[in-house]
Parts: C-alpha cells; sequence; structure tokens
C-alpha cells in the first residue's frame, strides 16, 4: 500500500493528459484525422508507460502490465499507421477503452483489500468500456459527435483519474509511521 500512495503523481499525470486530451478534441471538433491519431497515439503512449511505472506488487501487477502494453501497443500502431481512416480509428480507440477498461475493473477489484474508493478506479474502467461499446454499436455516427465523444469520454476519465490520484496519496498521509499507534476518532 505504501508503494501505491507513493506513485499517487502518475495517476495524476494521466488524468491530468486525459483532460487536456479531452480539451482538445472538444475546442478543435474540426481535427483532422491524421492530427487526431497522433494526438490519440501521444496520449495512448504516454498513459501506457506511466501504467507500466505505477505497478506495484500482488495480483493487479499483471493486469497494470496487461493495461500499459495494450495502451503502448495502440499508440504505436496509431504513429505508424499515421493515414488510418476514420472508422479504422474509431475501432482501434473502441477496442483499446474495452481491453484497458476491463483491465482497469480486474484491478480494482484485486486492489479492494489493499484501499478503500477502489470504485473511482472501478469507475474509470466501468466508463471506459462504455466508451468502447458505444463507439462499435454507432460506428456511422458523425464525426464530429466521435470527436466530442472521445473528448467527454477522455475529460470524465480524467476527472475519476485525479480522484484516484488524490485517494491514493491520501493512503500514504493516514498511515502511522513506525513505533506510532493509529489515532483513535
Amino acid at each position: 500500500m505504501e508503494e501505491l500512495s507513493r506513485t499517487w503523481w502518475v495517476y495524476l499525470i494521466r488524468g491530468l493528459c486525459a483532460i487536456l486530451f479531452g480539451l482538445l478534441a472538444i475546442v478543435w471538433p474540426g481535427i483532422t484525422i491524421y492530427a487526431l491519431v497522433i494526438v490519440f497515439g501521444a496520449y495512448a503512449v504516454v498513459n501506457g508507460v506511466f501504467a507500466l511505472f505505477s505497478t506495484g506488487r500482488g495480483g493487479s501487477r499483471l493486469w497494470m502490465i496487461v493495461y500499459g502494453v495494450i495502451s503502448i501497443l495502440a499508440g504505436i500502431l496509431a504513429f505508424v499507421w499515421p493515414n488510418i481512416t476514420a472508422l479504422a480509428l474509431l475501432f482501434l480507440i473502441a477496442g483499446w477503452a474495452v481491453v484497458t477498461g476491463i483491465a482497469e475493473i480486474v484491478a480494482a477489484i484485486r486492489l479492494r483489500k489493499a484501499m478503500e474508493g477502489e470504485w473511482m478506479f472501478i469507475v474509470s474502467g466501468v466508463l471506459s468500456v462504455l466508451f468502447g461499446i458505444l463507439l462499435f454499436v454507432w460506428p456511422s455516427s458523425g464525426a464530429l459527435a466521435v470527436v466530442w465523444l472521445i473528448g467527454t469520454m477522455a475529460i470524465v476519465y480524467g476527472i475519476a483519474l485525479l480522484g484516484l490520484a488524490f485517494k491514493v496519496k491520501a493512503l500514504g498521509a493516514h498511515r502511522p509511521g513506525p513505533g506510532t499507534s493509529p489515532r483513535v476518532a
């Protein structure tokens, strides 16, 4: 748990990156597919690297590694194939959102024993899965609607990660030091 609380800032950075990505997608809805691919690729790689960095010990480690690797691979695929069509990009993002959302839900369930408030991690995972399913179900939506949906999902996901970051940070602040007894309320 102490190791988890020391990496709270990783969740903070991931959340801020998600919010920035979402705001950029909403502020510039006319963004070209190429630019969206590059922005998504950069976000997915950064998100994956930080997810790998935040892996701790225990059962959730494997799922966070899977999450990080999948995110990095999705980002690399976006960079390697920049002329991807809008539909292919949509399916790439949808698949990434579903798989990484499931990995987050599994990791959160495994963290239930280590911390309270794991529901924030579960919420971000569920939102990611729902977002991916919506993209698979309605792929023919207009480009503007897809960009706004991507931006909104990224902002909500980022806010959930910010909440998780501060919850994880608080874990370290509330642990009694060696030789001290916990306070009784």
